[in-house]
């Protein structure tokens, strides 16, 4: 298991939080996540085999945006 944390811009409610968190349990291989809209983070634990970008890009494909570093 490995915990990945994704900076994401554009989340600013409860809601937007539930669609990152959603979207993310529906990649195969995630174990958990948690979003926070305050510190505009995501926390992902996932096996290994889950790709850090596989992550960024259903993010990105639901409509944030994800902050390099």
């Amino acid at each position: 298991m490995k915990e990945t944390v994704i900076k994401v811009e554009g989340m600013v409610c409860n809601g937007c939080e539930n669609r990152v968190q959603n979207a993310l349990k529906n990649i195969e291989g995630v174990e958990n996540v948690v979003a926070d809209h305050n510190k505009g983070i995501v926390t992902v634990t996932s096996k290994n085999e889950v790709t850090e970008s596989s992550m960024k890009e259903k993010i990105e494909d639901i409509g944030f945006e994800v902050k390099e570093g």
